[in-house]
């Protein structure tokens, strides 16, 4: 194994933050030459100083728009590039008119995320509850088609997380481009996650695993996960479901 792609909130952190497990996690990852990179839904703002404080080269965030190598910032956001002209990806979502029309269309449904929706440079951040084909359709139908709202899991019973970002930007693209930059084979790497856009990782890793808590979170992501054969699900909750994947993937190859 030489890398293992780490999911942030509600996987390595739980409610009380990182649990003791979780630590022995890195700890055993640093001890068998493994690279541990974060990837989150995070803003680069939000992502750098854990990824700091945990003694970490590399991460994946804003749902892999930005992959972060050695402090070299890769942008992977299709057409919709930053610049001093344009400005941030964010800027140009915002500008485009599309959060407003998702506003609109789903009033009462959709909101931004506060606090956690400012500072971002790439995603714009919603919160509430909705379609997400049905609000790519209306996207869709008014001009907005290079865009799409992907569902980033629970904020609270009955209240989820939601991403306005470039159609290709995807953390599978993300951790894709960190193992190249690396010379990873897929084969070689693990992830662990608890939402569907953690669980859409498989293909570009040689097995991922799902904490418990994912599935308590949405029982349906049981069935889901049996869509590829390298998904496990751990018998652990956060911390304590990445030891046991970090465990498994260090006494035989993930593959």
């Amino acid at each position: 194994m030489r890398a293992c792609y780490l999911d942030l909130d509600g996987t390595f952190l739980g409610p009380d933050g990182p649990s003791p497990a979780g630590l022995a996690a890195l700890a055993a990852c640093r001890a068998g030459g493994v690279e541990v990179v974060l990837m989150s839904g995070r803003s680069r703002r939000r992502l750098a100083p854990e990824a700091r404080r945990l003694g970490l080269a590399s991460y994946v965030g804003e749902l892999g728009g930005c992959v972060v190598v050695d402090g070299a910032t890769r942008w992977l956001t299709g057409a919709m590039r930053p610049s001093a002209r344009d400005g941030t990806v964010f800027e140009q979502i915002a500008a485009s008119g599309a959060p407003a029309l998702l506003r609109r269309q789903f009033a009462g449904r959709l909101r931004p995320h506060a606090p956690w929706h400012r500072e971002r440079e790439v995603s714009y951040l919603f919160r509430g509850a909705v379609d997400v084909e049905e609000a790519d359709q209306v996207l869709a139908e008014h001009g907005h088609g290079d865009l799409r709202l992907l569902d980033n899991g629970l904020a609270a019973p009955g209240v989820r997380v939601y991403h306005l970002l470039p159609r290709g930007t995807s953390k599978a693209a993300g951790v894709a481009e960190h193992r190249r930059a690396r010379g990873y084979d897929a084969a070689q790497c693990l992830a662990i996650g608890d939402s569907r856009e953690d669980l859409a990782v498989a293909p570009a890793v040689g097995a991922l695993w799902l904490v418990a808590n994912a599935i308590g979170a949405d029982p349906a992501l049981a069935d889901d996960a049996t869509i590829h054969p390298n998904i496990t699900i751990a018998a652990g909750r956060y911390g304590a479901g990445v030891l046991e994947a970090v465990a498994a993937g260090l006494r035989a190859p993930v593959a």
